[in-house]
């Protein structure tokens, strides 16, 4: 059987932005790159990755009728970020996304974001993957 990598099912297209860019930009940027994760930059080499969700926006400034326009980005994300490396099994992956409640990651090699990956790309990559080996 294969051995199946975060590498092989991740994402290498997402959106990084500064976490003083305001909810609503980061909105119109996700909407302009058809993302659903927002990773927040380092403000130095010594700060950590930060990670903004739909489902942060939804709870964070949606549900309790915050103005976007007056939220920004570092008040909503989550920081700092499980992130997951890119030689990681992908059912690894899957076992920590269940220990830690995730539904998505960064996957950082040599301290630089080079994906995401979630559960959608674990299961349809790299679960298919493996099922089509044994077809």
């Amino acid at each position: 059987m294969k051995r199946v990598t975060v590498r092989d099912v991740m994402a290498n297209h997402f959106l990084m932005m500064d976490g003083v860019a305001t909810v609503a930009e980061a909105i119109a940027a996700l909407r302009q790159e058809s993302a659903s994760v927002l990773i927040v930059k380092k403000r130095d080499p010594n700060d950590e990755f930060g990670v903004v969700l739909l489902s942060d926006i939804a709870k964070k400034v949606l549900a309790i009728d915050r103005s976007p326009y007056r939220v920004n980005v570092y008040e909503v994300m989550s920081k700092p970020v499980i992130s997951i490396d890119p030689e990681m099994d992908v059912r690894y992956c899957a076992r920590l996304f269940d220990q830690f409640g995730l539904s998505q990651a960064p996957v950082i090699e040599s301290g630089q974001v080079i994906g995401i990956v979630g559960y959608d790309a674990l299961v349809l990559k790299g679960l298919v993957a493996e099922v089509g080996e044994e077809s």
